[in-house]
Order: structure tokens, then sequence, then C-alpha cells
């Protein structure tokens, strides 16, 4: 039985890239908005920064849950070129930015208060939240599963060319 509940638990890890959407990994990503507090977010103005999408909720355990290693991996690796920008599928903006304030999360979120038909995650094909994604210097995604080893995975992708 456990070795069925593991093979169930690997498969399911596999389809990840594919469930959390379908993005073409040889050409760079192209990703624009406004964040919630007006900026303009471009990433193709952050070549040559290794930038993590975080798709998440403040409604969402698993999401909330990752908050600390996602701030942690910020705090260590922002001065060597790590950017994060948030896609926030709430439908509550005060909960959103009362929750980001309070858990020093001080990159540029992108919030249409649509829930699950966030403009920016349904275009992505995101189905499942927390999801997040790796983008390397070159503007390409790396993986559409950075949740785990995320410090580990920045860390490599800074050190690339």
């Amino acid at each position: 039985m456990k070795k069925l509940l593991l093979c169930a638990v690997l498969l399911s890890c596999i389809l990840v890239p594919v469930a959390c959407g379908q993005v073409d990994q040889t050409k760079p990503l192209d990703l624009k908005y406004t964040s919630v507090d007006g900026k303009t977010v471009d990433i193709s103005k952050l070549r040559g920064k290794v930038v993590l999408i975080d798709f998440w909720a403040t409604w969402c355990p698993p999401c909330r849950g990752e908050v600390p290693n996602v701030v942690a991996a910020y705090k260590k690796y922002h001065d060597q070129g790590f950017e994060i920008v948030g896609v926030s599928l709430d439908q509550d903006k005060g909960a959103l930015l009362a929750f980001t304030k309070e858990n020093g999360m001080v990159w540029p979120q992108y919030f249409d208060g649509k829930g699950w038909d966030n403009d920016v995650s349904k275009g992505f094909g995101i189905d499942s939240i927390p999801a997040m994604w790796l983008v390397g210097k070159d503007g390409k995604v790396i993986t559409t599963n950075a949740r785990e080893d995320l410090a580990g995975q920045v860390e490599t992708a800074l050190k690339a060319p």
C-alpha cells in the first residue's frame, strides 16, 4: 500500500508542470501587469535577474505556509539579483494589502479581484495554488515547480550564466 501511495504522489509531482499551465520554456515569458500599488510590472525589464512568479492567495492555507520560505529566499538572494512578482487570486484587496504588509512581502502583486477568474493566472492555465514559476536570467521559465527547495533552485539559477 505504501508503494502505491508513493507512486501516486510521484506521478502527481511529474504532472504538476503540465497542470500548472502551458508555458513555452524555449521563449522568454511575456508577463506585464499593473501592480496593486499602481506600478507597471514587465518581466522583460527584469532580464539578467532570476524571477519567481508566485501565484497565490491569502485564503489558501498551503500558500500561507509557503510565505516564510519565499520571504526568506527574497531576503537572502535579492541583493544577488533575485526578484519576485506575485499574482494574487484574492477577491479582497484589503486582506491582500494587510497580509503582504504584515508578512514583509515587499514585491509587486497583481490583483484584479476576480479570484479563480484572475486574468493573469487564467491566461497561464493555473488551476491550483500555490504555483511558483522560476524564470532564469534569459527570461525563460526554468521550472513551474519552484516550491521544491526554492532557495536551492534560486541559488543554482543565480550561478548560471
